[in-house]
């Protein structure tokens, strides 16, 4: 394994959370497994609020931090980051486009693509789509996933979008152009993670992902190997911290009681009436009330999690549930799951399916609290790493040249391709756009030719049939018959 001075070839990812913004930085290895060689972890909860942006130059600040620490565990400069991008704003929408066809047409790629631009090109009013998941196709009155090559008179696309209010996006993107950090790619930060903690089967199957957060909770819903729905719960582990600071003390003192006592679910008969809970060596709780705080918070937010899978799918989660996230490791909670949503099939993903080798202790807790990072980084796919950087402290491997983002073997997308869960950058966007405005005007022009051919064939038939030449038809057959030889 090469050692980090000798690092040329490597994979950097930042995470945005509910309460802490995450770098890593990790090399894929031949057999598949990835080698992490740095973490970093910052506090976030005065910039960025529920996964959002809300102070871009403080944002910025802390992405300039993550990087030059990465760069100094690394000893490489750092040309470019792929970025996951989640957080409260984030929410699925179910959009149908029908088109009729000509009878017993033969449907085409060409026809898909149709229809997927134009749900692409759909207007919502202050909101972003970030990516399209394609559900089944409708083709007369058979549903198909893939339609290409059937015949049929009618197309009918169901998709789902994804939106995330453009003020939002556009802070985000902001940030990294304040910390001139190079963006390799942003990605949906829910789908990475599903890709990385859940099983082939349990996507084939059924199952509703529940990432539960410092702030919010999200939860995506697979069926037949589609994400069936996306929405992100303002509602996490930290809720359940400040209820418990309600019994008076710090947050950090409820931090520590919970992480020690707090369990999703307790059964009446367990509960000692007499039993008190230490919150420092002077002050004490009575545990039936620290069990009514935490199960209550618990259970709203299990409940919000229940609402918001759709009806039609609730009994085809063969899958089960998946729990994973820092919120996940509370005590019963597959129980306290079982009980409210009555799908006996939940387990909690503590961990990537991907191996990872690292000497980092936090990721060889496998509590979940890295598991979407590290999704990130199995997504990554162009080297991030620089020239290296000069142990004396001097600047002879930095310049601009050097700070250039280094070609990957990985041909760019096109304008039409679309990637599950990758995000169009600002220059894919312009350039499909320019695609789209160049066909328009293709077909605006043949449309106008058109329409010049028919013109001209109604003045040719309306100059045939006028009277000055339905009379010199008329005499000129007179003339013919007058010197026909009889």
């Amino acid at each position: 394994m090469a050692t980090k001075n000798e690092l040329k070839d490597f994979i950097v990812a930042i995470e945005l959370g509910s309460s802490k913004v995450t770098g890593i930085a990790g090399q894929k290895m031949p057999d598949g497994s990835i080698s992490v060689h740095a973490v970093v972890r910052e506090d976030a909860a005065s910039f960025i609020r529920k996964g959002v942006v809300y102070n871009i130059d403080k944002t910025a600040q802390c992405l300039t931090n993550i990087v030059k620490k990465l760069e100094a565990q690394l000893k490489t400069r750092i040309t470019q980051v792929f970025v996951g991008v989640g957080g409260q704003s984030i929410r699925s929408v179910r959009n149908t486009i029908v088109r009729d066809l000509e009878e017993n047409a033969i449907i085409t790629q060409e026809m898909v693509a149709e229809l997927m631009d134009a749900n692409r090109n759909l207007d919502y009013p202050d909101q972003k789509i970030l990516d399209v998941a394609e559900q089944e196709y409708r083709v007369d009155t058979q549903y198909q996933m893939d339609p290409v090559g059937i015949r049929a008179n009618r197309l009918e696309g169901n998709f789902l979008n994804i939106l995330e209010r453009k003020s939002f996006f556009q802070n985000l993107n902001r940030c990294f152009e304040t910390a001139k950090i190079n963006v390799a790619e942003m990605y949906l930060a829910p789908l990475a993670l599903a890709d990385a903690v859940l099983t082939e089967t349990e996507k084939r199957s059924g199952c509703a992902l529940v990432d539960i957060g410092a702030d919010t909770t999200t939860v995506s819903v697979y069926w037949k190997n589609v994400l069936r729905h996306l929405v992100v719960i303002p509602l996490g582990s930290n809720n359940v911290t400040k209820d418990i600071a309600s019994l008076q003390m710090e947050e950090s003192d409820a931090e520590k009681m919970k992480l020690k006592y707090a369990s999703a679910y307790t059964d009446n008969s367990e509960i000692d009436p007499t039993l008190k809970y230490s919150i420092d060596q002077e002050r004490q709780v009575e545990s039936r009330r620290f069990i009514e705080i935490v199960e209550g918070r618990m259970e709203e937010i299990i409940e919000n999690v229940r609402y918001q899978i759709p009806s039609e799918y609730y009994d085809k989660l063969l899958g089960g549930i998946i729990l994973t996230g820092g919120g996940a490791n509370m005590k019963n909670i597959e129980r306290a799951f079982t009980n409210s949503t009555r799908i006996e099939k939940v387990r909690v993903a503590k961990f990537v399916t991907t191996t990872i080798n690292t000497s980092n202790d936090q990721l060889k807790a496998k509590n979940g609290m890295y598991n979407t990072v590290l999704g990130l980084l199995i997504k990554g796919d162009i080297n991030c790493a620089g020239n290296g950087i000069d142990p004396n402290g001097g600047n002879l491997f930095d310049n601009e040249e050097n700070q250039k983002p280094q070609p990957g073997d990985r041909k760019p997308r096109q304008a039409n391709e679309t990637d599950p869960g990758v995000i169009r950058t600002a220059q894919e966007e312009e350039k499909a756009a320019e695609e789209a405005r160049r066909k328009k005007e293709e077909e605006e022009r043949l449309r106008q030719e058109e329409e010049e051919r028919l013109a001209e064939e109604e003045r040719q038939r309306k100059k045939a049939n006028s009277w000055w030449n339905r009379t010199k038809r008329g005499l000129g057959r007179w003339v013919d018959d007058l010197t026909k030889p009889e």
